[in-house]
């Protein structure tokens, strides 16, 4: 992608960029903001990013580091998402996605950006740590409190034991 226009760039990733945007910012209108201010940055330093030869990670680093900057600053409204999912299809239903939606809701944006990095990006707890600019037991810590707080909000021992009970009654 090292001969990649800018707004070729922008043409191609922006639907990837924006549902990115969308998670870790919250609604619609701060994804927007969010995915604006980050392009407008990578613009300004579009012949460094091009020569790297990753324009998505380098926008998505831009992009998860301004949304920690503006939570500090302002405190803004918490994302949900509809791309995290729970494991072990406890929460495959509709219904069970909404509850995860607001779940996620419920959780400081520092702990929903780990959890979006880690999960979505796959980025290991040294990625995610260098990049918030935090170290690995605080990003451990996070994770580990934002799970906490997903499984008591959401009950996953009990859905997986209901999960459970209707799997043993439709086995013959």
């Amino acid at each position: 992608m090292t001969d990649t226009t800018f707004d070729e760039f922008v043409r191609q990733a922006l639907p990837g960029l924006a549902r990115y945007a969308y998670v870790l910012a919250g609604d619609r209108h701060a994804a927007e903001d969010l995915l604006q201010d980050s392009l407008v940055r990578a613009m300004g330093a579009w012949s460094r990013i091009r020569q790297d030869g990753n324009p998505v990670g380098y926008v998505k680093t831009i992009m998860a580091r301004t949304n920690v900057s503006w939570w500090r600053r302002r405190r803004p409204s918490v994302a949900v998402s509809e791309n995290l999912a729970a494991t072990d299809g406890a929460l495959d239903s509709v219904e069970h996605r909404d509850e995860l939606r607001r779940a996620l809701a419920t959780l400081p944006p520092l702990q929903r950006t780990v959890l979006v990095l880690g999960f979505l990006d796959g980025a290991d707890d040294e990625e995610i740590a260098s990049l918030l600019h935090r170290r690995p037991a605080t990003i451990r810590s996070l994770r580990h409190r934002a799970l906490r707080s997903l499984r008591r909000d959401l009950r996953i021992d009990e859905l997986r034991s209901l999960d459970r009970a209707a799997d043993l009654q439709e086995t013959p």
